[in-house]
Formats: C-alpha cells, structure tokens, sequence
C-alpha cells in the first residue's frame, strides 16, 4: 500500500519574521496525479484534522533581510531592488525547504508578499488590483528537485476577487467539522477570519479583519525588537481613547466583506497621528485593543455568532492580545489549537498558514479548485496556482526529430 501524499508548504507572512516550513501528510486523500474527484469530507473520521503535520520547521530572517522586505512592504524599493529580492528569497525558501524536501511529493511556496493591492485606489497609485509575492520557484525547485506550486494570488484576482484570503479553502477542507460553527482567527501581521458553519464550503465566510501583529511590531522595532514578546510592551501602557477612537474610523474596518488588506496599508505613517506625548507603551497598548476591537467588531458581519473562535498565528502567543481578545468577544470560547487537541496531529499557530498552503498546492496538482469564490468575491473558484516541474533527473539532450 503506497504512503498518504506528503506537501511541504512555505510560509513567509507579513510580519517578515522567517520562513515556516510544515510537512503536511493526507491520509485518506486521493495520490497525487490519480485523477480522483475531491473526496467527501464525511469519508473521514470526525473530531479531528484531515491532514497530519509530521515536521516544521522555522527560518528567522536576518535583520538586513527583514529590513529589505520592509522596504518593499512600504514602496521603497526599486525595480533592481525587486528583481534581486525575489531571486534572493527564491533562494533562501529553497534552503527553508532544504531539509525536509526529500520527504515531500511536492512543495507549495506562497512566497513574501511585499504588495497587495486588492482594488483600484488611484489615491495611492492603484490603477487596477494587482498583487506581487516574491520568491523564485524554480531556484526551489533546482535546488530541492521537487516539482513547486506558487503564485496563488494572481488567477483569483484575475477572476475579480481580491485574492484574499485564500486559507479558507484549506481551513473548511481540514477543519470543517458537522454540527459546530467555528471562526478560526488566525493574528499574523495582519488578521483574518474563516466562518465555518459546518461541512457546507458555501457557507464558509471568511476575509481580512484588519491589522493583526504589525503596528505592535512596528512599535518594538524602535527599540530595537522585531516583535512585541509576550506582549510584554502593550501590558506596561496604557491605552488612549482618543487615538483608539480615530484609528477605529479607518473606512476598510467599516467595510463590509468580501475584503482583503495590506501590511502598507496598516503601518503608524498612514494612519492619523496619535496623541501627542503617547508613551512608547501607551501606543502598544492603543494598538493592541485596535487589533481586539477590531476583530470582535468583524464577527458581526458574520452569519451568525460561533460556537467557538479558535485562535492561531503569532497573537496566539501574545498572553497581552489573547487576554484583550477575550474581553472583546463578549464571552464567545476563545481556544487555541491545542485546546482542540489538534497539536496531536502537528497543528499549531506557527503551522497552520504554511499547511495550508501546502492543502491548496496539493488541490492545484490534483486539478481541483482551490478557492471559495464567495470569499475572496470572484466570479467563480479557481485552482490558484503556477506549477514549476522538478528538474529533469537525467540530462535531456534533443533529438533530431525534437528539434523545429
């Protein structure tokens, strides 16, 4: 009997921390290039994921990296700037991907986003919805000798969705479960929510809520952090109601789904100004209740209230956010990964995004959709997704007959 299939997702998220790479196993699923149709989820065994993180592993950035994808984040990098960038990250995700390539029938790389724009804004220069992930695949793919999956993004703007969020696909295949509605929140850089209201995909709602951990990471890099640990800064401020107030009225908080944002559109220089004499605390402490706030005031665009909301991504281990969290949630569960028990099958904050994605590079090998049109707002799903072979393994030399 031949082995459940095996994707190695990579993950380099708008925080620019580092790259995760999680091996995600599926067993029960269909072999890769079988042809199968997508199996029912009720064929699986209820209570628990339908897919197995056996290994992960995390790649930090160098300052000097971070900085330059930051850079990139922000507009501030030329188009030489871009071009050695990509190669740079190309090759840097095939280093992440190193060690456990040899296990994996394929690799799934979202790449770094450095740019999402999901609808015109002529304002900042938009003059039509465009996105850019950086990270060469075909240096992972020569490098690791597995054939890749990457650029997720672009068929569903193209489609005219906003080519975002794309997890929820993966979030309603692995964690749908019958009889419980669920939010999986996951607080990266930015944060987003899936609805899972059961086994029904046309009933999943999902969208970018707003800022997640980027002014908090903003925040500390003045003093020298790449994040705030612990939440340690925010628990020493205070919060100011009068900047909390105005960044509140941020129009994109207000919007209704479908609905997608960027790390340059959540950064302190475009937001209006704080109070002036805010302590550094005092601003991490405002910016934590916003991301809170913010989050909770989403939910209402939901369906229906949740069950449960099941925290993942770096907030969930912030103690300072989950606690404000769940001050703002009016009482909803709020759990963690492993308080479903899902770290026994490898799920955790720091895999839930990179297995994901390894779900919808699995889904675009096997020639399904990989998207839920009705959240990302296009016409239709799509199998998201550009395929990279593996190297050949033996020279290639043409013959005669091969030649024009």
């Amino acid at each position: 009997m031949s082995r459940a299939p095996r994707v190695l997702g990579l993950m380099s998220g708008t925080s620019a921390d580092g790259i995760d790479a999680a091996l995600l196993e599926l067993p029960g699923w269909p072999e890769l290039g079988s042809g199968q149709a997508f199996p029912a989820l009720t064929a699986f065994p209820a209570g628990e994921p339908r897919g197995r993180v056996v290994a992960h592993t995390f790649t930090p950035y160098s300052s000097e990296r971070r900085e330059r994808v930051l850079r990139a984040m922000r507009g501030e990098a030329n188009s030489a700037e871009l071009t050695q960038l990509h190669w740079e990250l190309g090759a840097a995700l095939a280093e992440a991907a190193r060690e456990l390539a040899p296990q994996a029938d394929l690799i799934a790389s979202h790449g770094q986003t450095v740019q999402h724009h999901p609808r015109p804004d002529p304002a900042r220069g938009w003059a039509r919805p465009a996105t850019l992930q950086l990270g060469e695949a075909a240096v992972i793919a020569e490098v690791t000798g597995r054939p890749v999956v990457s650029d997720f993004r672009p068929a569903d703007l193209a489609a005219g969705g906003v080519g975002a969020p794309l997890v929820p696909f993966a979030d309603w295949a692995m964690f749908a479960e019958d009889g419980t509605s669920r939010a999986v929140l996951n607080v990266g850089g930015l944060a987003n929510v899936t609805f899972l209201p059961g086994l029904d995909a046309g009933g999943v709602v999902a969208f970018d809520t707003g800022p997640g951990n980027c002014l908090l990471d903003e925040l500390a890099g003045q003093v020298g952090q790449s994040c705030d640990e612990d939440g340690r800064l925010a628990a020493q401020g205070r919060e100011d109601a009068a900047t909390l107030e105005r960044w509140l009225a941020h129009p994109e908080l207000s919007a209704p789904p479908p609905k997608a944002t960027g790390r340059e559109v959540w950064t302190l220089s475009r937001l209006p100004a704080p109070t002036p004499g805010l302590s550094l605390p005092d601003l991490a402490a405002t910016a934590a209740r916003l991301t809170a706030r913010s989050v909770a005031g989403a939910l209402r665009f939901l369906p229906a209230p949740p069950d449960e909301v099941v925290i993942a991504g770096g907030g969930a281990r912030n103690p300072t956010l989950r606690r404000l969290l769940g001050e703002e949630l009016g009482g909803l569960p709020l759990r963690t990964f492993n308080d479903l028990g899902w770290d026994a099958c490898g799920w955790a904050d720091a895999t839930r995004e990179a297995a994901a994605f390894a779900f919808l590079g699995y889904a675009h090998a096997q020639g399904w959709p990989n998207t839920l049109a009705q959240t990302t707002g296009a016409r239709r799903a799509v199998s998201g997704g550009k395929l990279t072979p593996a190297p050949f393994s033996t020279p290639f030399t043409p013959s005669k007959d091969s030649c024009p």
